[in-house]
């Protein structure tokens, strides 16, 4: 049966509405949590498994996720490919590479996050994996909200285009009109 993830978007109350800051530091009247989507390891594995398949053309020898939206995503894409399944996170406000992980010299990966709209933790991510030596080969994420069908150098594959209206915090209609601001994301969140 062919994945429907509108409907599990609907399904699993992981398209939310408000007014929200992005982990970009955007405003929208739409977030789309998917820590909610992939809360069920079967929707999780099914996603993954769905990425996967178009990601496997690019042959990477590892799979990269920035923390923290991309590592359940990404952990189950490296899965359903036999890859390992590395992290980059936060530290004193610069994206990094800890925990033991490594990546080789001219190791192709392909990086992996739950939703672009920016691009700016999967470009962070890609400083971190270049600087190491590594060479990426693609990207991926389960919802593209970045309004272009591929905002990165190197091939890119998303299972959804999601277009949900993003304002900077000058210009939001939403703060206008005096709305409580939500800050689910990571970036944001204390």
């Amino acid at each position: 049966m062919p994945l429907d993830l509108l409907a599990l978007l609907s399904e699993t109350g992981a398209l939310l509405s408000g007014h929200f800051r992005l982990s970009s530091g955007l405003h929208s009247p739409g977030y789309v949590q998917c820590a909610l989507l992939l809360e069920h390891p079967r929707n999780a594995r099914a996603i993954g498994e769905a990425l996967a398949a178009k990601v496997a053309t690019m042959m990477p020898a590892k799979i990269v996720a920035p923390a923290l939206g991309g590592v359940i995503i990404g952990y189950t894409v490296a899965e359903a490919l036999g890859l390992p399944s590395i992290f980059t996170e936060r530290k004193d406000g610069a994206m990094t590479l800890r925990r033991g992980f490594r990546i080789a010299a001219d190791e192709p990966v392909v990086i992996v996050e739950d939703v672009v709209t920016t691009g700016k933790s999967t470009r962070e991510t890609v400083a971190v994996v270049e600087g190491l030596g590594g060479r990426v080969v693609g990207f991926a994420s389960i919802l593209n909200r970045s309004g272009t069908p591929n905002p990165f150098d190197a091939p890119y594959e998303a299972l959804m285009e999601l277009n949900l209206e993003t304002y900077d915090e000058a210009a939001c209609p939403l703060c206008a009109r005096g709305l409580a601001l939500d800050a689910p994301g990571s970036r944001f969140s204390r």
